[in-house]
């Protein structure tokens, strides 16, 4: 293999015109220089289909436009599968039109997987971002998602796809913050294109590590947008997701992931384990509740007791550590979320 690979970078988009251009350009950024854009249009209405198009004449050496027969909206899971299959680089690395990458981000992951040989993936804790709007209560919103692993390891499957499913310490990669080897993509067969939005990632990201290696590095390189208009909120907005326990298109997920993991003959204890514990709640909804109301009805009672029978110093150390009884309490709940 070359000491420099080539990367493709795979940006696909529907009606990105706000952002798609910060997107590429931040592609055009990178300190290293070996690589390709490919820009999936699917099924664009809006400026960002002649944007795309004019960087790819424009740089006709880096960057190449595609889109599905006929200009179809055909979902994420099946444009990014159009950009893996056009792709000439050993690496793969994938930027949403919405985020960006920051300039090292490239050349730090090229070199972690060229010294890793045994590793499929690398991908660190991508900043949440909520400060591009430069609102000062924004900026203090600004996190990093959780890895649930010790960072600059070489974690062997499948122990991130059960931790994924607990979803108390780990939360999965964002997929502008992973490369991958295109073989292990092709593999693996790419994105599973019955999902066309909600949960295409975590379909995969379940495929992959289930069989392969992944190295869990300690830097962050990308920033994922969170704004009204994306796809997530879009989805909170119409009703097909919920920021909750219990939701439609998690349940959808997880049924998937049951069948999948099946059909593979998955023997491993530890993720069948955290995939029962989190379809819980859909199967016995009525348990589940009863078992909320059981918590905090416990709480409740015992905080009152001691309130009468306390002295006062009790009274104000229960006053500043009931929400964080309660936090605590709430994460067990929803320990099975994803």
């Amino acid at each position: 293999m070359s000491s420099k690979p080539l990367v493709s970078g795979i940006i696909i988009f529907l009606n990105a015109e706000k952002f798609i251009q910060e997107a590429i350009e931040s592609v055009f950024a990178q300190t290293y220089n070996r690589w390709e854009l490919l820009l999936v249009d699917d099924g664009s209405t809006d400026a960002s289909t002649a944007i795309a198009q004019r960087y790819a004449t424009q740089y006709p050496e880096k960057v190449r436009y595609l889109e599905h027969d006929g200009h179809q909206n055909r979902g994420m899971s099946a444009s990014r599968n159009l950009g893996i299959s056009n792709a000439k680089g050993e690496y793969i690395a994938f930027l949403d039109a919405d985020d960006i990458w920051l300039p090292p981000k490239l050349e730090r992951q090229v070199a972690i997987l060229n010294s890793q040989p045994e590793a499929a993936m690398v991908y660190g804790s991508t900043q949440m971002w909520y400060s591009w709007t430069g609102k000062p209560k924004d900026v203090r919103r600004d996190r990093g998602r959780k890895l649930g692993v010790q960072p600059d390891t070489l974690v062997q499957p499948p122990q991130l796809l059960a931790l994924f499913l607990q979803g108390e310490d780990a939360e999965t990669p964002a997929t502008c913050g992973v490369l991958i080897r295109r073989k292990t993509i092709e593999d693996i067969g790419g994105f599973v294109e019955t999902f066309r939005g909600m949960h295409e990632d975590q379909a995969f990201f379940a495929k992959l590590c289930l069989k392969v290696p992944v190295f869990v590095e300690s830097g962050c390189w990308d920033r994922y947008r969170q704004h009204p208009d994306s796809s997530c909120y879009v989805a909170v907005k119409t009703g097909e997701f919920h920021f909750s326990q219990m939701n439609s298109a998690q349940l959808t997920f997880l049924n998937w992931l049951e069948k999948y993991l099946s059909e593979q003959g998955v023997k491993d204890t530890k993720v069948w384990e955290s995939l029962q514990q989190a379809l819980w709640p859909y199967r016995q909804p009525i348990l589940y509740r009863l078992y909320q109301m059981k918590i905090f009805y416990l709480l409740y009672w015992v905080k009152t007791l001691l309130k009468l029978i306390a002295p006062a110093p009790v009274h104000l150390w229960l006053k500043a550590n009931t929400k964080r009884a309660n936090s605590k309490v709430v994460n067990i709940v929803r320990q099975s979320s994803w």
